[in-house]
């Protein structure tokens, strides 16, 4: 026997049905022993004998309630196990969305992207003022005493000393070149293969196949969870905006940001659902390029647009 799947909406009738068969039965019951207690049953057992007084004890049995336990009990209890069976039948499907992936995510333009901002060097230090040159009274000038000329002949007692060798130090060693700065990790745009969002990995079929059906589920989360925007809608306000995220080797999302930006709070709810995805059981399969696992940079255009 093939398992049950009842909607919320069919569990709901189905209460609403047990619901007022109770009500009718109850109303039944109540109807037809009115009926028979109106009747003439005094006259009917006038001449009948009761065995003991506890039989008569509701003087009639035409009106005895208590004949009616073991129906009702069995009723009961059925009507338990319906309504168990009922609750654990409640299947919540999930709802798809009928979406053209096609042109959700195609874009008019090409997204311009800001290259970082870097930091400005600081401006070169102002030159050093000019030397301030001083002129010097005559009076302060004293004359210098006239040089002495002392005689280097040399005579034959005249003992000549060998001067000591003069030992130069060698230079201390140059300081160690500083240490290179960390090779910042390529991010691709374009990969052998792209990022796929969970879900599609065992579908099986193609990387082209495994592709498209990531696509639909992707777009079938975002619109799903988006949650357009009350002053959006109050003043009309439709159009795409984009959004950019990485996918890392892990399959995290990280860094997403607004590059596109329609205003009235759109940007912001499309930002939301989409850091979102980390909250998923599963994690992104990574952008592959050249067989290993690399950064990728994921350009996503949001479309929001107010039903006629």
């Amino acid at each position: 026997m093939s398992d049950i799947s009842l909607t919320g909406m069919t569990v709901l009738l189905l209460f609403i049905a047990l619901f007022v068969l109770v009500i009718g039965i109850i109303l039944f019951f109540k109807s037809s022993l009115k009926s028979k207690s109106n009747s003439d049953l005094k006259e009917k057992y006038a001449d009948h004998k009761w065995a003991s007084p506890l039989t008569a004890r509701n003087k009639y049995p035409d009106v005895n309630v208590f004949s009616l336990t073991k129906p009702v009990f069995l009723f009961g209890l059925a009507s338990a196990l319906a309504m168990t069976l009922f609750a654990f039948s409640w299947t919540e499907y999930e709802t798809k969305l009928d979406l053209d992936v096609d042109a959700l995510l195609e874009m008019d333009e090409e997204i311009e992207i800001e290259p970082p901002r870097t930091k400005e060097p600081p401006p070169p230090p102002p030159p050093p003022p000019p030397p301030v040159i001083e002129e010097v009274p005559e009076e302060e000038i004293e004359e210098e005493d006239e040089p002495v000329f002392e005689s280097m002949d040399v005579e034959e007692e005249t003992v000549i000393e060998e001067p000591e060798p003069v030992v130069e130090e060698a230079p201390p060693p140059p300081p160690p070149p500083p240490p290179p700065p960390p090779e910042e990790e390529e991010i691709f745009k374009v990969v052998e293969q792209m990022p796929r969002f969970p879900g599609c990995e065992n579908t099986g079929g193609s990387n082209q196949e495994k592709e498209k059906c990531a696509q639909e589920k992707m777009l079938q989360y975002i619109y799903k969870n988006l949650k357009y925007p009350a002053i959006a809608r109050e003043n009309g306000v439709e159009g795409m905006c984009v959004i950019q995220f990485e996918v890392d080797k892990k399959g995290a999302i990280a860094g997403a940001k607004i590059v596109r930006d329609i205003g009235a709070g759109c940007g912001e709810a499309a930002l939301k659902v989409v850091n979102g995805m980390n909250n998923l059981p599963e994690k992104w399969t990574p952008g592959k390029q050249r067989g290993r696992n690399v950064r990728v940079l994921y350009t996503l255009p949001v479309r929001f647009k107010l039903e006629g």
